[in-house]
Order: C-alpha cells, then structure tokens, then sequence
C-alpha cells in the first residue's frame, strides 16, 4: 500500500512533535530550531533532486506535475493556478491540510520548519536555475500561500 505525501505527514507529525518536544526540552529551543533547519534543507533539496529523477524533468512544467500530482494529492491542498508556462509557475494555495494537520497537532510553529520551509531547497533542488518568490503562508497565519516559482537570474 503506498501512502500519499500528506498521508505520510499525517502520520509523522505525532512523533516528530514529541521528539522535538524532546529535544527542546533538552537542548533549548533555539539550538533545536536552527539544527532541524539545516536537517529539513538538506533533505529537501535532496528530495528535489529525486523528485525530478522520477518525473523525469526538472522543467518548469515537470514541477507542476509535482505540485499537482504529489503536494497536493489526496486533496492536500486547494490551488488557484495563475500562471503556467516554461519560464513561470504561480499559484495561491486556499487551503492547506499540511498546516491543519500540524495545528490540530499543536505544533504550528514547528510546521514552519518541518514544512514549508522545505519549498526553497526543494527547488533548488529540483532544478538550480529556479527560484520560489513566497511572501505569506498559512502555516504562518495569511489566508493564503503565495507560491511564485522563476528562472532565477544568472549574472
């Protein structure tokens, strides 16, 4: 049986809650927060790397099929598509059961880092002449994320 992506979080997040409890705990807040930072980055832009191995592109049109057929599989997150081409890909996301999952869980904050904060070393993963411009989340309280993904510029 394989699990979809938000499945696999759902799942996650009651363990990564108490051991980062844990951790916390033990280490102080700040050290924990900036060592799950560079663990989450790390794993992220190597998760985009084998992302674009298995899609077989690393386009811009090969991260929307990821964004559609794997961030927001299993209705994970409700999208308004706004522009859609080889050099553009931009969109607003009006619901997100990532950040539910991680506030019905009472670690919102930690959402931050354990999720969307993956997007930006996804990316770079995916494809290093990308860049994602976001601005707002809902993890972080906005009524929608911004997700702006470019052709980084290369001077």
């Amino acid at each position: 049986m394989e699990f979809t992506h938000i499945q696999k979080r759902e799942i996650q997040i009651p363990i990564a809650k108490s051991l980062l409890e844990g951790f916390i705990e033990h280490f102080g807040k700040n050290e924990v927060i900036t060592a799950l930072n560079k663990i989450i980055e790390a794993d992220a832009e190597r998760s985009g790397k084998e992302m674009a191995s298995r899609f077989g592109s690393n386009s811009m049109r090969g991260l929307a099929r990821v964004v559609r057929e794997v961030w927001a599989e299993d209705n994970a997150m409700v999208m308004d598509f706004l522009e859609e081409t080889d050099e553009k890909l931009s969109f607003n996301v009006t619901k997100c059961r990532y950040a539910e999952a991680y506030e019905k869980n009472q670690i919102k904050e930690l959402g931050v880092c354990l999720s969307c904060n993956r997007d930006r070393p996804f990316t770079k993963g995916f494809n290093s002449e990308m860049e994602l411009i976001r601005t707002q989340t809902i993890m972080e309280g906005a009524n929608f994320c911004d997700f702006r993904f470019v052709k980084a510029d290369r001077q």
